[in-house]
């Protein structure tokens, strides 16, 4: 774990399973439909029971499917999180299809959401670096830039990016370094 105090928050890396965050919600990096499906979405929507997805069905009732960069909210059900923030990230396409602006607003819209709902502790995942293919040389810096922001405009006190694996623990880690200075010990 590795944490950095910003102006109005704190910004914390963790190796760890997102799903047993706790926190007052977490981030699901979902599909435009909200059905669940494979990495993260999949997972969180097996922790968090059937009910996730009656909720997301009924949540998007008449709508068909979320914008990317947009983000909604459901109770979080079996996962000890109160609450899910769904958000749909870009599918990278090279850079030309303003991914960059769409993968920024993904995590701001789920901090704008939290702040609407009163929530302080925000986990996410890595929104976009999975099955949707965003290269992470190139997600890390408008994550970490974007959360930042977010933490700075008071739209949560605490938002905390869990990594799955050493590896991507260590590159986040190494890019948070680069970006916020060395991370501080309490």
């Amino acid at each position: 774990m590795s944490v950095w105090r910003l102006s109005s928050g704190y910004l914390e890396l963790v190796q760890g399973d997102l799903t047993q965050a706790p926190v007052d919600a977490i981030v699901n990096a979902a599909n435009p439909g909200l059905l669940g499906g494979g990495g993260v979405d999949g997972a969180i929507h097996a922790a968090a029971g059937p009910e996730l997805l009656g909720a997301c069905r009924e949540l998007l009732g008449g709508m068909g499917c979320l914008a990317t960069g947009q983000a909604v909210i459901t109770p979080g059900f079996r996962l000890r999180a109160r609450f899910v923030i769904h958000t749909v990230g870009p599918i990278w396409y090279g850079g030309g299809r303003n991914e960059e602006g769409l993968l920024r607003s993904a995590y701001l819209e789920s901090l704008r959401l939290a702040r609407a709902n009163d929530l302080e502790n925000i986990a996410f995942p890595a929104i976009s670096c999975g099955a949707y293919g965003y290269p992470l040389h190139l997600a890390a810096p408008t994550a970490l830039g974007a959360l930042r922001h977010g933490l700075e405009l008071g739209l949560a006190k605490h938002a905390g990016l869990w990594l799955h694996g050493p590896q991507d623990f260590d590159f986040w880690s190494g890019k948070a370094r680069e970006l916020l200075g060395p991370p501080q010990t309490f």
